[in-house]
């Protein structure tokens, strides 16, 4: 409990970051992968409607650059000016192989290396100014990286990204590795290989089966260990959600988690989170691949949309401030804009009664609640 709360208070105050990056604020750093490129009016104006004010979104290598030398960035160019309109900033993720220089889907060339900075540099200084979080990759801990995850081929290529990126775009904010999972052999490796002295903050992927509050632990064994190798960054939470046809889930309990996961990551001092995903990829009803969306295949909205808009419509402007104290299994986390404030609620364990504010009675289940403070109000917990 002790180590949860200073946490809290670290996160509320007094971890500082690289301009660029979004404050604790509600909704500032919410965000939610797509698979699209354009600007199909249905989804972004849902998204926009939801609350979400990131996306992330594969930059392929391959789709801009078909032609050596050439590349063609129509398909961002009209996603990255609908996303603007719409006050929604990018999380970009520079991927994969491209056959005009790589026989497999990785860079383990020095030609494919300094071809895949020039397409990050180029793309770098097309969206200079527009608020863009450029990222090294995807999941290079697992199969995205072929023939099999290599540290080593993946150090080489950020070490020549990186500054390239840099070069086009001083104010550029890079992010690395997107791991699959926290995986602290894989980062230890990349931090040894100077990871930290390269990127602006470091991007997990943090899947779990167990509840998002779980991820508490990890965060800080990841931040010890860039504590000891000189540099401690943000964390930012790049790719996380849940099946609603997973095992002992189900859309009502997605729809808690999605919550949960936003709630628990700001309670972390971390900067953006991003809900895997936006839409359900497929109808079959066995395949958990198809449902982890806010909406369904046909635009339906599933609970974890609408939990998405009641978050953002209780907590709208408010900033984290810290964990009340509380029992283990309850989370009270207070939220304020300095003239009001909320308290998101609620509990990991069985439901009951809790008196956060003298006079003022919250009944915790798993479902987030977001009393108000009443003005003057003392909080009983503290």
């Amino acid at each position: 409990m002790a180590m949860v709360l200073a946490i809290a208070v670290i996160a509320g105050g007094a971890l500082a970051w690289a301009a660029g990056f979004p404050p604790l604020t509600v909704p500032a750093g919410l965000g939610v992968n797509i698979h699209f490129t354009g600007a199909p009016a249905r989804d972004l104006d849902m998204i926009q409607a939801a609350g979400f004010k990131f996306i992330r979104m594969d930059f392929a290598w391959s789709a801009v650059e078909r032609e050596k030398g050439v590349y063609d960035f129509k398909a961002y160019d009209e996603l990255t000016e609908a996303l603007a309109k719409r006050g929604i900033r990018a999380l970009y993720i520079l991927d994969y192989g491209n056959s005009l220089y790589e026989s497999e889907q990785s860079v383990r060339t020095e030609d494919g290396r300094q071809a895949f900075a020039r397409f990050a540099a180029a793309a770098a200084a097309r969206y200079r100014g527009r608020g863009i979080l450029w990222e090294l990759w995807n999941e290079p801990n697992i199969s995205f990286w072929k023939p099999q995850p290599n540290v080593d081929d993946y150090m080489a290529l950020a070490k020549v990204v990186s500054p390239a990126i840099r070069h086009a775009d001083p104010k550029a904010l890079c992010v690395a590795p997107a791991t699959s999972g926290i995986p602290m052999d894989f980062l230890e490796s990349c931090f040894r290989q100077g990871l930290l002295r390269l990127v602006d903050g470091v991007t997990v992927h943090p899947y779990r089966g167990k509840p998002p509050e779980t991820v508490a632990d990890d965060i800080m064994r990841l931040r010890a260990l860039m504590a000891r190798y000189g540099r401690t960054l943000p964390v930012l939470s790049g790719e996380w959600g849940y099946s609603s046809v997973w095992k002992g889930q189900d859309e009502q309990l997605q729809g808690q988690y999605l919550a949960r996961q936003f709630l628990t990551n700001l309670s972390l001092g971390i900067p953006v989170s991003i809900w895997y995903d936006w839409h359900d990829d497929g109808p079959d009803p066995k395949e958990s691949e198809h449902h982890f969306g806010t909406v369904t295949l046909d635009y339906n909205p599933k609970p974890a949309y609408l939990a998405m808009k009641r978050l953002v419509g209780e907590l709208k402007g408010k900033r984290f401030v810290k964990r009340l104290q509380s029992a283990t299994d309850d989370y009270l986390l207070l939220f304020s804009d300095r003239s009001r404030r909320t308290i998101a609620a609620w509990t990991v364990g069985e439901a009951h009664e809790v008196e956060p504010v003298r006079g003022l009675k919250v009944t915790l289940n798993g479902d987030p609640q977001y009393p108000p403070v009443p003005a003057g109000a003392r909080l009983v917990s503290r």
